[in-house]
């Protein structure tokens, strides 16, 4: 299997299966002397970690991270990168594989299972392989190295949207991310949504989602006017990530609804005799090239294909059946996104930022 590796300077390639007995990744040429420690990463990973909520699967997983090369202790004790290929590593520790037994042969609608067949003749039936979820631990470590190199910036995430329900923007407080299960800056929505995810999870069945990544402190120039554009980096890394269907930078799709009096953001000079923008529609980014402006994007997450509903579907020697899947899901995958939403961002402006330094000089 091809196209495991995303980024320019900033690489990383992902390696594992759901169900084999680890995954991770390596990062290719993060900057030497950035202090590093698996602490710090395992900060991240917590956050998207299995087994947190009865909303989420209730796979546990430690998620325990190692780092198996590209850093040493500096003469006062610090752990700093060395500029050479940095290794993770993340063991599986609680695999049911038996429990996708029953779908061997079986195709699960809305899944990769038939695709995969399809392409290379073989799959892993066992929670996915590398179409799993589960890959998206080693994004959110690479994630936590890609900070390093951006600091100054800030990249944070937040669900927006479960189903039909939405969030309200007028009671919008980052503060409040941490103090429910999904992620959610409005502590009313969040209340509503609980209640509307147990009735999907007592259903056995799942529901969709959309999150909104912000990165704040991103300077004006990151980016290329063609194809090397950063809100066109940005909807790949947000593409890539499993379940994905729809991905929108600032305004997005309401731009089409728009004039163009509405739509642009207009200037003005401020204090420093430097140029402020009045609004933000297009999200941090003009012609592919960073503003100064936050950086916003959004994407959609469709529901889990994995339930427990029968569903139409054929196996692979031609018969026709009806699938229900057992084992241990999440009723809205998107709610352990949001911190791989963070991520890809926090990876494509590490990677922007080094392309931009190799410019400038």
């Amino acid at each position: 299997m091809s196209h495991n590796t995303f980024g320019h300077l900033f690489r990383v390639t992902t390696w594992g299966e759901s169900h084999g007995p680890a995954l991770g990744c390596v990062i290719d040429g993060c900057p030497p002397r950035l202090e590093i420690s698996e602490a710090e990463i395992q900060a991240f990973l917590d956050r998207r970690k299995p087994g947190q909520s009865r909303f989420t699967t209730q796979r546990k997983e430690a998620d325990a991270v190692k780092i198996l090369s590209g850093v040493m202790a500096g003469e006062d004790g610090r752990t700093l990168t060395t500029g050479t290929p940095i290794s993770l590593m993340i063991e599986n520790t609680d695999q049911r594989s038996k429990d996708y037994g029953e779908i061997k042969e079986s195709y699960r609608p809305g899944h990769a299972d038939y695709t995969y067949d399809a392409k290379y003749g073989i799959r892993d039936y066992r929670g996915g392989g590398r179409s799993s979820a589960r890959e998206t631990a080693a994004r959110v470590a690479a994630g936590a190295v890609a900070r390093k190199v951006i600091s100054g910036m800030r990249v944070r995430g937040a669900l927006v949207q479960i189903g039909p329900h939405k969030v309200d923007r007028s009671r919008w407080d980052w503060d409040e991310i941490g103090n429910n299960p999904f992620f959610c800056p409005d502590p009313t929505t969040a209340a509503r949504w609980s209640d509307y995810l147990d009735a999907i999870r007592k259903e056995g069945s799942s529901v969709g989602a959309v999150i909104e990544v912000v990165a704040d402190g991103v300077p004006a120039g990151l980016g290329a006017p063609l194809y090397g554009k950063l809100d066109q980096d940005i909807a790949s890394a947000l593409m890539s990530i499993n379940a994905v269907k729809g991905v929108e930078i600032g305004n997005g799709f309401e731009a089409a609804e728009l004039t163009g009096e509405a739509n642009a953001d207009e200037m003005r000079l401020g204090e420093d005799a430097m140029p402020r923008f009045l609004s933000n529609n297009a999200g941090g980014v003009l012609g592919g090239i960073s503003s100064g402006e936050p950086v916003v994007a959004r994407f959609a997450v469709k529901p889990t294909s994995s339930i427990l509903t029968p569903r139409r579907s054929v196996t692979r020697g031609g018969e026709e059946i009806d699938v229900r899947t057992k084992g241990r899901h999440d009723p809205c995958v998107g709610i352990r996104a949001v911190p791989v939403g963070e991520a890809m961002l926090a990876c494509v402006l590490a990677d922007h930022l080094l392309r931009h330094r190799g410019q400038v000089g």
